[in-house]
């Protein structure tokens, strides 16, 4: 199975005849290209078009990140099983409001059933959350107005998200993960940075599932289709962040895995942003991990499937709604 390399380390990326290697004045460390899916740049890194040419036809993505350890951008490989007769449908279903708002809609309720999901077992184990369910489970009402638009189900999604982060001091009790208000860019505290860089890495690991169907990640069905380039990957992301990465949180938390020492207060012209150390990140990418590669039952499958597979057979299944074949739902899960 090819796993996702994440590197940490300041160097020059090179080809080595078949396989790669990342190298300094110090060391020289290669990695197995066939057992590569995705490569995760946290250092200072160099490389020149033959490595990439070299990445592009192995169909590895190259995913690099800035100076506080925040995603910037992802290098996409050439578009080698994308299908036309798919494209064409997909914009179609994003064209058409009414199609549009079905499966956006269907993605905001999959999401909130999920972050239902998540206060429901912690109120089953002690924590007082039957008052925020019930608001949630309100508003999630909204998303079957009949005469509701996309951007009503993303101020009704604000509003769920904010009773859902509410909870999170409930559920964690640490003073040095506060929540006190979400803010993303910068992120103003330790849980804010947190969400911001779990959430990125799944919608980056949402993106590399996308390559792998004959689906293009720049049309979206709930984020807007503009000059952002991609936004699929954006949309299916919602309805796992919740079962994935705030679950890896609160365990994460609430295990001591992680403590303030871990985050870093940085100053720049956006105010103090709050960053993640190199060891954060790598205790954070590997539990992480764990929980992508943890396996589940799934109806209809003769055998259990991972989180990561999850995200794919998510993919499917609207593939499938958008060619005819069968009427896309959205994964939820059974806690």
């Amino acid at each position: 199975m090819k796993k996702a390399v994440y590197i940490f380390t300041n160097g020059r990326l090179e080809r080595d005849q078949n396989t790669i290697m990342i190298k300094n004045d110090y060391i020289k460390k290669y990695i197995p290209i066939e057992n590569t899916s995705e490569l995760y740049l946290f250092g200072e890194i160099d490389f020149n078009t033959r490595i990439l040419d070299y990445l592009s036809q192995k169909g590895i993505l190259l995913h690099y990140f800035n100076h506080f350890g925040y995603y910037s951008g992802t290098i996409y490989p050439r578009e080698h099983i994308l299908s036309g007769a798919v494209i064409l449908q997909q914009v179609k279903f994003c064209l058409d409001l009414n199609k549009r708002l079905e499966i956006a809609r269907k993605i905001e309720i999959g999401k909130t059933e999920n972050i239902l999901n998540n206060l429901k077992y912690y109120n089953s184990r002690g924590i007082e959350l039957k008052d925020k369910i019930e608001s949630i489970k309100k508003l999630e009402n909204e998303f079957s107005v009949d005469n509701t638009t996309i951007n009503y189900l993303m101020l009704s999604e604000a509003k769920i998200h904010e009773i859902y982060y509410s909870a999170f001091d409930l559920i964690l009790k640490d003073e040095n993960f506060k929540f006190e208000k979400r803010t993303r860019k910068p992120p103003k505290n330790n849980i804010n940075s947190l969400i911001s860089f779990i959430n990125s890495i799944i919608y980056i690991k949402t993106l590399a599932e996308i390559y792998k169907t004959h689906l293009d990640p720049r049309i979206g069905y709930l984020h807007e289709t503009n000059f952002r380039r991609f936004t699929l990957n954006l949309d299916i992301a919602e309805i796992f962040k919740s079962i994935i990465g705030d679950r890896v949180i609160f365990k994460l938390v609430n295990e001591k895995m992680l403590n303030k020492n871990n985050f870093i207060r940085n100053k720049n012209i956006d105010g103090d942003i709050i960053s993640i150390d190199e060891n954060g990140k790598k205790i954070i990418l590997n539990e992480l991990e764990n929980k992508l590669s943890t396996t589940i039952s799934y109806k209809n499958m003769p055998h259990k499937v991972s989180y990561q597979r999850l995200i794919r057979l998510e993919l499917y299944k609207l593939e499938k709604h958008i060619l005819g074949d069968s009427e896309y739902f959205p994964y939820i899960s059974k806690w």
